[in-house]
């Protein structure tokens, strides 16, 4: 019977180098059970090895985006070494997302609940459609949202993530919007065109760059502004050398269209 489900996380890539990685268990809300976290872990170590990936975008069939973990699955097996083993795997997952050379763009629709949550605020970037909600549930069965936490707070002020993480409330996704946890906010209908758009733009770009500049993004958040300065200047410095920007700067003064690799 599961092999009829068939994969967890769908994989489909087209000739551009985008990567689409839709997760596909729709009857259960596609919620982050061990083996949806298993497929999203090989999905996302494919694109690592693929060198001509150059955007990821990460879907969900049916009626929801993600619940956040399964909780039927947690509840049968009581054990501590269970549980820490559980959201180790979630967090090298995520993490995983972060690493990547190439953006990850979340397609959000239905709601995004706890570490489906989370999934959206790990992501480089969001799009969500205007019937799309949000919350860090946990609290409301017990369980504080602490893994989620983490990049809700690297994308909503303080008090705004607080305040979801106490409460476990639903936001709207145009709340999500001006909280800065999504890019952008449109009718269902408009979800795909505006997700292209998004992925029309970083195409334009060289992948070198973008991998450079995803890099030290993430790396000089977690700095003091000095180091962040001292990474910036010779991030900056590398990538003036690739034969990308040496490109890229020179169709500038030449005022001419560049000509990537």
């Amino acid at each position: 019977m599961t092999a009829a489900l068939g994969p967890a996380v769908a994989r489909q890539r087209d000739a551009r180098g985008v990567v689409t990685l839709t997760l596909n268990r729709p009857a259960n809300f596609n919620a982050l059970s061990e083996e949806m976290l298993a497929a999203l872990q090989a999905a996302l170590d494919e694109v690592a090895r693929d060198e001509t990936a150059r955007v990821v975008v990460l879907a969900a069939q049916g009626k929801a985006f993600c619940p956040g973990h399964n909780l039927k699955e947690m509840i049968a097996t009581p054990q501590l070494e269970y549980y820490q083993r559980l959201f180790d795997q979630c967090s090298r997952m995520m993490l995983s997302i972060q690493q990547l050379p190439v953006p990850v763009i979340a397609r959000v629709h239905g709601m995004a609940t706890a570490a489906g949550c989370q999934l959206v605020a790990q992501c480089d970037l969001a799009v969500a459609s205007d019937t799309a909600s949000f919350a860090v549930s946990g609290v409301k069965f017990g369980l504080f949202c602490s893994t989620p936490s983490v990049p809700l707070l690297r994308n909503v002020l303080p008090k705004q993530a607080m305040e979801m993480l106490l409460t476990g409330d639903f936001i709207t996704a145009q709340q999500a919007l001006e909280r800065g946890l999504v890019n952008r906010v449109v009718a269902p209908e408009q979800l795909d065109a505006e997700v292209e758009k998004l992925v029309a733009s970083i195409l334009e770009k060289p992948r070198a760059a973008i991998a450079i500049g995803k890099e030290f993004f993430y790396c000089q958040r977690e700095m003091g502004i000095e180091a962040a300065y001292q990474l910036a200047g010779q991030t900056m410095a590398v990538n003036m050398m690739d034969s990308c920007a040496q490109e890229g700067v020179t169709a500038f003064t030449e005022k001419r269209k560049p000509v990537w690799n």
